[in-house]
């Protein structure tokens, strides 16, 4: 289901994967793929999970069609996805410190460096801005902290974290003028509180990131046009309750939407 913000089109495709389209027809995807939300096997993976219909699923997909691919860090890297949706002229925005031996590090996974792949790749890391194309195809990109607080409700007793400061990033992508921010794997953290915002997709799930009382809170400081929840419910540990957050951050006078559904194949 293709969620509309203005002249925005907002679709979640499953786990971390949104794609954000502007007036003007540039794509833009977040953190595209793993756990088979764009090779058409995620419900085979998880039979559990999907029957509780509260997650995308789709077929095989195969756009190729964006513009501007985000990937926030190792745990959200994946080069089959990243080829799935780019386009033959992207631009790979890569957070510096994702790497191919850090993805075997945290999830066993072989995969190219981010800079292998056959794109336009862009390194960046904390307070960056990259600034691509012109006129009203421009987007913009501008990294933040993302991030588990050490004291927080993610850390374990001696305050490690699954994500610790400068492991990943978040970004806020100005598309068709509009800014979308997506937080990556992060607890609401203070560099979050007074960005500029339209469009607001947070986590939900509470295990690895924010939970949803957390992320209803910040969504009440930045005051989108529209709050559109994604990374959540793609397995048992990244449960989350959608319906309840999205009546909470109803309930605070902020727009929000739920998308569930697979976008009709490009």
């Amino acid at each position: 289901m293709t969620i509309r913000s203005d002249d925005l089109r907002l679709d979640w495709l499953g786990y971390a994967t949104a794609r954000i389209e502007g007036p003007d027809g540039t794509v833009l995807y977040t953190d595209p793929g793993r756990y088979g939300v764009l090779d058409g096997t995620w419900a085979e993976q998880y039979p559990d999970d999907a029957a509780r219909d509260d997650h995308p699923r789709g077929p095989d997909y195969d756009a190729r069609d964006g513009d501007v691919v985000l990937v926030t860090h190792d745990h959200h890297y994946d080069p089959d996805g990243v080829r799935r949706v780019a386009s033959e002229d992207a631009t790979v925005v890569v957070y510096e410190g994702v790497s191919a031996d850090g993805v075997a590090q945290n999830s066993g996974r072989e995969v190219v460096e981010p800079d292998a792949l056959d794109f336009d790749v862009r390194r960046v890391s904390y307070g960056d801005r990259v600034a691509l194309g012109t006129g009203e195809g421009a987007v913009s990109v501008d990294v933040v902290p993302a991030y588990n607080e050490p004291d927080g409700d993610r850390a374990g007793p001696d305050g490690t974290v699954p994500h610790p400061r400068e492991l990943g990033c978040g970004y806020v992508a100005t598309v068709g003028g509009r800014r979308c921010f997506w937080t990556g794997d992060s607890d609401a953290v203070p560099e979050h509180a007074d960005l500029d915002v339209d469009v607001f997709l947070p986590t939900i799930e509470g295990t690895y990131t924010m939970d949803r009382h957390e992320a209803a809170d910040l969504a009440e400081a930045l005051d989108p046009e529209l709050v559109l929840p994604i990374h959540y419910n793609t397995f048992e540990a990244l449960r989350g309750d959608g319906v309840a957050f999205a009546g909470d951050v109803a309930s605070r006078g902020i727009p929000v939407a739920l998308d569930p559904g697979w976008p009709e194949q490009r």
